[in-house]
């Protein structure tokens, strides 16, 4: 079967549990058709790059599964009906991610400074 990478926005004012409760009926749609859940990672309440149905900000839920295309559409679907998902995406994976995701990995080591290594700027003087 194909892997599968799946990600969600669920409504800022959603609690935490029942974002849970969300991808909990997704992964069990999943399950029941005969997938495979691989990782399911909550990257939290962040900022929206625009706002979305009054929304500045969303719970984002990224889900990777390993199932049948039919499953996959089954979710999409209900996700498309559900009022409380803001937007959603899923894209089809050659081999599962190994590790958490870059988002995950960022949030842990995030420092602040994005330039690296590199030192600031300083004018020399004359």
């Amino acid at each position: 079967m194909p892997y599968y990478e799946t990600v969600f926005i669920a409504r800022q004012d959603l609690s935490t549990a029942q974002v849970q409760e969300l991808t909990d009926s997704y992964s069990k749609i999943i399950t029941d058709a005969g997938g495979k859940i691989h990782k399911v990672e909550n990257w939290g309440l962040r900022s929206l790059a625009y706002r979305i149905n009054k929304n500045r900000r969303g719970h984002y839920v990224l889900i990777e599964s390993e199932t049948a295309a039919p499953a996959l559409h089954e979710v999409e679907r209900t996700m498309r009906l559900n009022e409380d998902i803001l937007r959603f995406m899923s894209i089809r994976e050659d081999e599962l991610s190994t590790g958490p995701s870059i988002i995950m990995d960022k949030t842990s080591k995030d420092t602040g400074d994005s330039r690296g290594d590199k030192k600031p700027y300083k004018k020399e003087a004359a």
